[in-house]
């Protein structure tokens, strides 16, 4: 089983619209409502690829509500904690004309100390059956900034890899606590370590304590930093769509080669090719298959020298 925490799920509302243009009134041509939140969408992927897979996080209000219904329809386990707020919504409008997104996301509920104290006690008897553990995605209000620190801690504890998928400072006290692998995206991963070279700030970052780092790379791809290597992994060309999501399905590609022990080039290859179909999907959480599977034998995997 693969666990996936999502603190702050949401609601994703994706409006389609023949175009963008600020300043005016536009007519929504397609509405498409999903259970969302990074950790969803992972683990949404995760289900269609074969793998059983587990979510929980935090869900409450009228809006939790609405997201557990349309979770009951996906083949995942619900063990999300309620909380008394009201679950956030996040927007994205998708340009028809030029492909582009614009993505608009609430903060989240406040969560109490009690409601986290529950969450543990959840996510303590859930790593028990766990063969690894993704954590993903922003920390709602109320959530103290070492959290993913402190989930990460327990999941080695427990003997249970873990995934940390976050930004800002959750992510530079997580990667502390020394997971198993993170995956930032250019900015994130400038952000921590200063360097706009990829190469040598996922090497960088690999040194604050991960076992190995996944920067995304956005249309070239994706850059490991392992023990085992270092190794960047491309599609063969770029394509136009909805990248909303695309990320999460590269963390599914991560996840799933780990626990089936394949070796990195064919993990990153997974993965590329999971993204890259995600953007041609309507939907994050969601990939095209036959994209998928015409994908992973044209991803390009190159190895780097070793760090000096």
């Amino acid at each position: 089983m693969i666990l996936t925490v999502t603190l702050n799920t949401a609601l994703d509302l994706t409006y389609a619209v023949p175009a963008l243009v600020p300043h005016t009134s536009h007519r929504v041509t397609e509405v498409i409502e999903c259970p969302g939140g990074k950790g969803l969408n992972v683990a949404r992927v995760l289900a269609a690829l074969g793998h059983e897979a587990v979510v929980t996080g935090f869900a409450g209000g009228p809006t939790g509500a609405v997201l557990r219904e349309l979770l009951a329809g996906v083949p995942v386990r619900d063990a999300l904690v309620p909380v008394a707020g009201n679950t956030r919504r996040t927007l994205a409008v998708v340009d028809a004309a030029t492909g582009d997104t614009t993505q608009l996301n609430e903060p989240g509920p406040t969560v109490t100390a009690d409601e986290w104290a529950a969450f543990l006690g959840t996510y303590e008897t859930l790593l028990r059956g766990a063969d690894a553990v993704a954590l993903c995605g922003s920390l709602p209000p109320g959530i103290h900034v070492g959290a993913y620190a402190e989930l990460v801690r327990r999941a080695r504890a427990a003997g249970v890899p873990a995934l940390l998928d976050t930004s800002g400072e959750p992510l530079r006290r997580g990667i502390a606590a020394r997971p198993e692998l993170v995956k930032p995206n250019a900015d994130e991963l400038a952000q921590l370590t200063g360097s706009r070279d990829p190469l040598r700030a996922t090497h960088d970052a690999r040194r604050r304590g991960a076992r190995a780092v996944v920067s995304s790379l956005g249309p070239d791809g994706i850059l490991a930093a392992t023990a085992d290597g270092t190794w960047q992994a491309a599609p063969p060309s770029k394509v136009l769509g909805n990248p909303t999501g695309a990320g999460d399905s590269a963390v599914a590609g991560l996840l799933s080669g780990l626990v089936e022990s394949l070796p990195w080039p064919d993990r990153l290859t997974r993965a590329v090719a999971l993204a890259t179909a995600t953007v041609l999907s309507p939907t994050a959480g969601d990939f095209d298959r036959a994209t998928y599977e015409e994908l992973l034998p044209k991803i390009a995997v190159t190895e780097h020298a070793p760090a000096a």
